[in-house]
């Protein structure tokens, strides 16, 4: 039996970074992982091979670029899902041989196998080698989650997939449904619709991403239904059939029936724990697979820590990773560290992108805080133009009395990119005459702050004067 000070479950962001920062401490670490190549849902199925087909998608359409050429113009008359394959595979390999060089690299073990507690302190993992039994004086779960299921929708894998299979289609639907307003569905959604698919939108809630600030997810419904999305909002799936000719239907409650040549259901996910025997371990999930922990992310069992998109919301890459680091500086006694959730920015893949960190105007709204607001719109800065993007705005909120900077929030290409600037802002308490006095590089869409920061004080003058 191998003792570790630390075995990690998975090897996802989560589970990587807290693998290395365990190694980094001096421990000698081992990390399981059940397929039989390291990255986890992100690389393999979730985050990369998403992006990476957004990317195809806009290469291979001339999205960015019929404002200038046209709106027939494309890089390749005819995609197909082939042609979108071809680049994701070829990225998911270099990202997988990039994290096994880092795991190697830092002396990190990696055991392939499923893993199940045995107790608190002993996992078995089971694998294509055999079943050994491992005991750790630490254990960080990172399993990551699964697409949720549905007895309404019964995924055959071919015209009715979830999130995991998109890549499995044989070829592009001339229609498609897509049954979730949330990260995921909206992201498939803009994909299809920029390739000329007709997509038809299903959310049960009356908006679309909520957490997100209207006005900007305003602009994103508009896009939508620019590129012929025609959206079902407040709508709810009763019931999913094949018809004998191939196509699919979604029946609603509201007795509307919507065809199809294949359905999307991207209606949230599950925590990946139907394997681990969390019972033997003195712990629960709940109903979505989702494992409680306390704010230094230590489960019910003191030396049992959970990280990432298995402890629910925000489930974002770049927080989990973050997660892992922090789970293993307290596990380990380092109650020092930092890190502060409020400057946590989220990235939303849409076409156009989105991106926001801080509060938006109805939280504020809500908690009665006086704010201002500028705006700044990609058609009026030159790199706009040069780029093609005349459609994007950046927002910055920021304190009335203070004038400290509240909230961003970006629509447009790069927008994941160009929140990164009001987050530093942000974090080191800055406020809008920082973008008032402050030269950007030109052309750039970083001039955008400069832009919506003096919208925002001339707002202000109004009444200041």
């Amino acid at each position: 039996m191998a003792t570790y000070d630390l075995l990690v479950i998975g090897s996802g962001p989560s589970g990587q970074r807290a693998a290395v920062s365990g190694v980094k401490k001096g421990k000698r670490v081992a990390l399981v992982e059940m397929r039989s190549v390291v990255g986890g849902v992100c690389i393999n199925t979730g985050t990369i091979p998403s992006k990476t087909m957004r990317e195809a998608v806009l290469h291979l359409s001339g999205y960015n670029y019929r404002s200038i050429y046209g709106m027939n113009y494309r890089v390749k008359e005819k995609i197909t899902m082939a042609d979108l394959a071809f680049r994701v595979q070829h990225v998911i390999k270099t990202e997988i041989d990039v994290t096994e060089a880092q795991l190697s690299r830092n002396g990190v073990e990696v055991i392939n196998g499923v893993a199940r507690f045995e107790d608190p302190h002993h996992i078995h993992v089971e694998g294509a080698r055999g079943a050994h039994t491992h005991e750790a004086e630490t254990i960080i779960i990172a399993v990551g989650t699964k697409p949720a299921s549905s007895p309404k929708v019964p995924v055959n894998g071919k015209t009715i997939i979830n999130s995991d299979q998109v890549l499995d289609l044989v070829d592009l639907p001339k229609s498609l449904i897509v049954v979730g307003g949330g990260v995921i569905g909206v992201e498939y959604t803009c994909m299809f619709a920029t390739l000329g698919v007709r997509v038809t939108l299903i959310e049960k809630r009356p908006r679309l991403l909520e957490f997100a600030d209207q006005e900007i997810v305003e602009a994103l419904s508009y896009h939508l239904r620019d590129s012929r999305v025609t959206m079902r909002l407040a709508e709810e799936v009763e019931s999913v059939e094949e018809l004998p000719d191939g196509a699919v239907v979604a029946n609603l409650e509201s007795k509307k029936r919507i065809s199809g040549d294949a359905l999307l259901y991207a209606v949230g996910r599950q925590g990946n724990v139907d394997e681990l025997n969390l019972p033997a371990a003195g712990i629960e999930a709940d109903k979505r697979g989702r494992i409680p922990v306390d704010q230094d992310f230590r489960t019910k069992v003191p030396h049992i820590y959970a990280v990432g998109d298995v402890i629910g919301f925000p489930a974002l890459a770049s927080v989990s990773m973050e997660q892992g680091r922090i789970a293993v500086e307290r596990a380990f006694g380092n109650q020092h560290v930092q890190s502060n959730p409020s400057f946590y920015p989220y990235g939303i893949y849409t076409i156009p992108e989105i991106s926001f960190i801080g509060k938006t105007e109805e939280q504020l709204t809500e908690e009665d805080v006086p704010y201002e607001v500028g705006v700044a719109y990609y058609r009026e800065i030159a790199r706009g133009q040069i780029r093609g993007d005349t459609t994007g705005r950046l927002k910055l909120i920021f304190h009335r009395e203070t004038r400290q900077i509240l909230g961003v929030h970006i629509i447009g290409e790069g927008a994941a990119e160009l929140v990164h600037i009001g987050q530093a802002v942000m974090a080191l308490n800055g406020n809008v005459d920082y973008f008032i006095d402050t030269v950007f590089n030109y052309p750039t869409l970083a001039e955008c702050y400069k832009a919506a920061a003096f919208n925002g004080i001339n707002r202000l003058a109004r009444f200041e004067g």
